[in-house]
């Protein structure tokens, strides 16, 4: 076992804060530049899935980079560091909700529900059907062409 590395309840020593501060640094960089690829590539890769999907069904390709950026997220282990902090300041940070997916839940349940009063969101959603649906008929006629 690595001697700099702290014991279970005591306070790191200061290289293993050093390290732990070099290896957070180097581990934003791969992080953020993950991020910068994944802005476009995610844009791109939901368009494909619209556009080959059918009707009702989007391709896969969305789908499949979110598994590839699942995985570079277990990967990268971001915070891993926090594992040396003392025990006195290991505590749960509340940011009023559990996480971003509640947060998006409670916007959606909002739109949901604006949606099925008939509201602005069901006259969009109906264009945006209607303008995928175009796309995917132009898709297929070129693709019997």
């Amino acid at each position: 076992m690595d001697s700099n590395l702290p014991e279970h309840n005591d306070h790191p020593d200061r290289w293993t804060l050093l390290r732990d501060v070099a290896v957070l640094q180097v581990k934003l960089l791969v992080d953020g530049f993950r991020d910068l690829v994944l802005v476009p590539a995610s844009l791109v890769a939901g368009i494909i899935s619209l556009v080959k999907g059918t009707k009702d069904r989007p391709g896969p390709q969305f789908y499949q980079l979110i598994g590839v950026g699942k995985q570079s997220e277990i990967w990268i282990n971001l915070f891993k560091a926090y594992e040396h902090a003392p025990a006195e300041v290991k505590q749960e940070y509340s940011f009023g909700v559990a996480n971003m997916d509640e947060l998006v839940d409670k916007f959606e349940s909002f739109v949901v529900d604006e949606y099925q009063r008939g509201g602005v969101t069901k006259q969009a959603k109906e264009r945006i059907d209607k303008a995928l649906n175009s796309i995917q008929r132009d898709k297929q006629e070129e693709e019997q062409n």
